[in-house]
Order: structure tokens, then sequence, then C-alpha cells
């Protein structure tokens, strides 16, 4: 048991949900109106789709299952994408605080001339999912960050597949977001760029100085 618990130690990490959770309700909570409404006129050329809730429920197994691998195999790949996701979520919470944003897209499903179990099912989450809180968009920014662990992987580049997969269901889960009308197109471009910045502050300049630590040390032990 004690080296089980020494192996996965590194788990503590994981109760960064707990405040993200804590603080991401209470946002859902008070930020009702006297928000920024956003919404440019691409919003409007994109039609309403219900079959683009597959990819978007598929978000939720894909970062558990992204996390999940890593803290199981890698314990140095772990600490990158959890750092990548958990600062970028703060940075997105920080936003959602001081600038209080939602957005006005969701149409009358009611008016829509069809019904099918899509339908129904996107009819639950926009009752308990608000429509505030939306920009930058986590679902894109943790689908980038959980493909970029993923292409990174020394473990993972044998097996092509994975990596090119990644990417596939990283594309359909943000499009998702704007065909179900959960995001406005301005929130997805906020979620890339956010996951451009968080990139080069994780796995370019933290990683970057690890490895020539790690190559100074190689060096002088040599010595």
């Amino acid at each position: 048991m004690k080296n089980l618990i020494n192996k996965y130690k590194h788990g503590w990490v994981l109760s960064y949900f707990i405040i993200y959770m804590v603080w991401f309700s209470y946002l859902e909570r008070t930020v009702t109106k006297n928000y920024h409404v956003i919404h440019i006129k691409l919003d409007d050329m994109i039609p309403f789709n219900e079959w683009f809730l597959i990819p978007y429920l598929l978000w939720f197994l894909y970062i558990l299952a992204t996390v999940s691998y890593f803290f199981l195999t890698s314990r140095g790949d772990f600490y990158k994408l959890t750092a990548f996701l958990f600062i970028g979520m703060t940075i997105c919470l920080i936003i959602y605080t001081i600038w209080p944003n939602g957005q006005d897209l969701r149409p009358n499903l009611d008016a829509l001339g069809r019904d099918n179990i899509l339908i129904r099912i996107i009819r639950i989450l926009y009752g308990t999912d608000t429509a505030t809180n939306v920009c930058p968009s986590i679902h894109v920014f943790n689908s980038i960050g959980a493909s970029i662990a993923i292409i990174k992987s020394d473990k993972l580049k044998k097996y092509r597949w994975v990596s090119v997969g990644s990417v596939i269901l990283t594309v359909l889960i943000s499009m998702s977001t704007v065909f179900l009308k959960q995001h406005s197109v301005f929130d997805v471009f906020m979620g890339i760029l956010l996951s451009f910045v968080m990139y080069l502050v994780v796995y370019v300049l933290i990683a970057g100085k690890q490895t020539s630590k790690a190559k100074e040390k190689e060096i002088f032990a040599k010595v």
C-alpha cells in the first residue's frame, strides 16, 4: 500500500478540481444578468445541428481518459498536462469573474419542427447549463490541451492513429460548441488563443528550462 501511494502521490494535483467546481458553481449561480453578451456575425451563419451533441458529450470522456492515462503512465507528461489545463482553467475563471459574459444564441427547440432523442437531451443540457461563463471556451481549451499532451507524448508517438484521432476529435468538439449554440465563434477563437499562450508557457518555457537543467546535471555528473 505504501509503495502504491508513493507511486501515485502526484495525484494530489487533481484536488484542483474541488477549487474549480466551487468557483465555477458560484459563477453559474451569480452571473445571471448584467453580463456582456458574446455574439458576432459569423454565429448567425452557423445552423443549429443536434448531431454535434455526440462529440460535445465525448469531451467529458476524452478529458477524463487523457488525464487518467498520463496519471497512470507518465508523471512528467501528467504534470505538463495538468499545468496546461489547470492554469488555463483558472485564467478562464478569473476572466468570467472580472468580465461576466454569456451568449444569446440558443434556439427555441420547440420551434425547430423536429424532435428526436438528441434534441431531448439538448433540452436537458440547456436546462442545467447556463448560457453564461462562455468566453474563452473551456471545452475548446481543454480539448486542445489534451491533444497537445497526446501528440507530445514519447510513448504515444509510435501510435500515429492516436494522435490523428485526438486532433479529429478536438476539431469536432470545438465545432460542436458552435453548432449546438453553446458558444459563440468568438469563444472558440479565444479558447484557441489561450491554448497557444499556455503551450508556450508549459511546453516551451517551463519544459525548456527543465531540459536545460537536466543537461547541466548530466554534464556536471560526467566531470
